[in-house]
């Protein structure tokens, strides 16, 4: 289980306990937290759960693949370094202490 920090545009924060094998996105959706729409349901085939991962992380997490990549070029204000599909970050022990922050909007 990892303790996932999900801060919302407006600052406000969600601090859960997210069950290995979960993604990051699940999490999210299973705790009900605003921000994250996730209108494919993890198929990474949209961008609704485009996340800013905290500069300390960006280079603990795996590398993007392809299709993450090019689903990024539809996100809302993308950053190269910084932004993830939530729905492509599968959750482990190594994920404990995790900050994501939320675009002002998912498109």
């Amino acid at each position: 289980m990892a303790k996932i920090t999900y801060i919302e545009h407006n600052g406000t924060e969600h601090v859960v306990d997210v069950p290995n094998g979960l993604t990051v996105m699940e999490g999210a959706r299973d705790n009900n937290i605003p921000g994250i729409e996730a209108d494919c349901g993890g198929a990474c085939a949209c961008s609704t759960c485009h996340v800013y991962v905290d500069p300390a992380w960006i280079d603990k997490l795996p590398p993007k693949e392809d299709m993450e990549e090019d689903m990024l070029d539809f996100a809302y204000q993308p950053d190269p370094a910084r932004s993830r599909l939530t729905c492509q970050l599968k959750v482990s022990d190594a994920l404990d202490g995790l900050v994501v922050r939320m675009p002002e909007k998912q498109i």
